[in-house]
């Protein structure tokens, strides 16, 4: 089976589509799994862009990421494919399961079910954050790393902004990061030379 037709790609959003819990963030790592790790449609560094830019952007994410993956692999055509193999299975379960929706928030084994499961997602993220951190800390140097992941803690969780301007924020000094850290150096060995 190739691993860019449109089979794999509807497998990969449903499977995502059907066993994402908790959230537009849940999926992130699961999308992640199915895009880098077992279609190799695009690396690591690749789908941590792609997640970047789609938080910046308005809607739910799951829809942004299968729309993109979509699209990547087969055009328009696949963004269409992908966006509905990842939100009809779902949309479908949530039709035939409305009339049991509330018997089912109610029952024990169902709060059971979303209390098991929350760790789950937590450390999928913990497991996610930490690579995406090494990464940052690998590209824009340790001090930088430090500064920039402290200043988001600030942004995101101190005073409460929007995690679309903060990845807006980030894009834009990204765009002029490595010029600015080049010219720094520049800078830096003419003063040996003058010095020297």
């Amino acid at each position: 089976m190739e691993n860019d037709g449109y089979l794999p790609l509807v497998l990969a959003m449903v499977r995502t589509g059907i066993f994402t819990y908790g959230g537009g963030s849940a999926i992130i790592p699961l999308m992640r799994h199915e895009a880098v790790n077992r279609y190799a449609w695009v690396t690591d560094d690749e789908y941590g862009e792609i997640v970047a830019v789609a938080n910046a952007l308005p809607g739910p994410i799951a829809t942004k990421l299968a729309a993109y993956l979509g699209y990547r692999l087969k055009g328009w055509p696949g963004a269409v494919v992908g966006v509905l193999a990842n939100i009809l299975p779902t949309c479908i379960a949530m039709l035939l399961l409305f009339g049991a929706l509330s018997a089912i928030r109610e029952s024990r084994i169902a709060q059971g079910m979303i209390a098991a499961v929350n760790p789950v997602i937590a450390v999928m993220m913990g497991m996610m954050a930490y690579e995406f951190g090494e990464k940052a800390w690998k590209g824009l140097g340790r001090w930088f790393a430090i500064a920039f992941g402290a200043l988001a803690f600030l942004l995101l969780i101190v005073l409460d902004v929007s995690p679309a301007l903060v990845v807006l924020l980030y894009l834009l000094y990204g765009a002029f990061h490595l010029r600015l850290v080049h010219r720094f150096q520049r800078a830096k060995q003419r003063d040996r030379g003058t010095s020297a």
